[in-house]
């Protein structure tokens, strides 16, 4: 089921899209925001109801949700969402896959993230493949200004926060035209590949921690050393 819902949405978009890169850029971004939404939609329901409360998985998943946000911004400032029918089709796209990914994670959170796993792949592919074939041309182009207040300019907090793989203010980016832009969302789109594993472990209900959660606390072990010594005579 879950390959035929991604198979769906890459086959629609390779064959309306097949030579419009960024509307369907656009679109694919518009789509991919979705998941997202839904797991946080379904755990703060936990949340209201007493179930569980995942405060780091909050955290992540929003910050997923900022770094789609800010791709889709990218991709509106070049033009991609200019035709009405590509915004119909990406927002109707978009409203049917919420309540899928809605049902699917109460059911089974794995194949939730397996889901976004598999389109996040697609994504990675997507631009690594543009990339290859525009590489001369974008690097002419200047960087869109949301993309530089976004990866260079701007508060950095929510965007070292859903890279699990890496430690806070490790991966930054250079943006100094538009080639570097996509070199940017390319990557991120790794990331998320690689976040939607990491909750896809057997153990993540226990280990998944947010990158500032897991910074933090060499921070406090220390601070609770100082004010315990008996602490540091245990390690």
């Amino acid at each position: 089921m879950i390959r035929l819902l991604v198979s769906v949405l890459v086959f629609v978009i390779n064959i309306i899209y097949r030579d419009r890169p960024y509307p369907r850029f656009y679109v694919l971004e518009t789509v991919a925001r979705v998941p997202y939404f839904s797991y946080l939609s379904v755990l703060h329901l936990y949340e209201t109801l007493g179930f569980w409360r995942k405060a780091d998985w909050l955290k992540v998943h929003f910050a997923e949700s900022w770094n789609e946000l800010h791709h889709l911004l990218i991709m509106e400032s070049l033009g991609g969402a200019a035709f009405w029918g590509d915004r119909f089709l990406a927002k109707t796209t978009a409203l049917v896959y919420y309540w899928i990914i809605v049902a699917l994670y109460m059911i089974s959170p794995r194949s939730a993230y397996h889901f976004m796993e598999l389109v996040e792949e697609h994504a990675y592919s997507s631009y690594h493949k543009f990339l290859t074939a525009h590489e001369t041309e974008l690097k002419t182009q200047p960087a869109p200004e949301i993309a530089i207040g976004y990866y260079r300019n701007g508060d950095l907090y929510l965007f070292d926060e859903f890279q699990t793989s890496h430690t806070p203010a490790e991966r930054r980016p250079t943006i100094d035209n538009l080639y570097d832009v996509f070199v940017a969302i390319r990557d991120d789109e790794m990331e998320h590949v690689k976040t939607m594993v990491a909750c896809q472990k057997t153990n993540a209900q226990f280990s998944f921690k947010s990158p500032h959660s897991i910074d933090a606390e060499p921070v406090m072990l220390e601070k609770s050393a100082v004010s315990n010594p008996e602490v540091l005579s245990t390690q």
